[in-house]
């Protein structure tokens, strides 16, 4: 009789344990956003995702208007941020996005928006915005990662354009 409840007791344990170890097993994808995808904000809400979710990885504009990007980290986090990604940003429309397994490397501890500028704020100047994986690893809120992102575009824009960026960081 104490065999069934056991053996049922031992199964589910056996299954919570393979679903934790998998989502903080690290896990790599390689992605394409197509559709209305540039001039929207769409790799800045990438670069969001990933300081959200504390992940590594790059995002970048191709010549064929898609975004290129991938993203490193917990596999429950790398999924989270894919299905935020998913949804695009309020201007973006028409969103495909293609993923692929990507390699992961272990020795990467940063996320790089190439070539970033604003259609919005009349910011021209391409700059790389980069985000330092955080040792705590937490997952952020929403007011967390705004605060990560505008002290990344404070430290990287020239003053000029911080200026008009700056606004944006300030509004609630």
């Amino acid at each position: 009789m104490n065999f069934i409840p056991r053996l049922v007791i031992s199964a589910l344990l056996t299954v919570f344990m393979a679903a934790t170890a998998q989502a903080g097993s690290p896990q790599a994808i390689d992605g394409t956003a197509s559709g209305k995808v540039q001039q929207v904000g769409f790799r800045a809400m990438i670069l969001k995702a990933a300081i959200q979710n504390n992940l590594a990885g790059t995002a970048r504009n191709t010549e064929q208007q898609t975004v290129l990007f991938s993203l490193q980290g917990k596999g429950k986090r790398v999924q989270d941020a894919l299905a935020r990604i998913r949804r695009g940003t309020d201007k973006s429309a028409q969103v495909k996005i293609a993923t692929r397994d990507g390699k992961y490397d272990p020795a990467l501890r940063t996320f790089t928006v190439a070539g970033w500028t604003s259609t919005s704020r009349h910011i021209t100047k391409p700059y790389d915005l980069v985000f330092t994986l955080r040792q705590d690893d937490k997952k952020l809120s929403k007011a967390e990662v705004k605060k990560e992102y505008c002290a990344i575009l404070k430290n990287t824009l020239d003053p000029d354009d911080w200026k008009k960026a700056a606004p944006g960081c300030q509004a609630r």
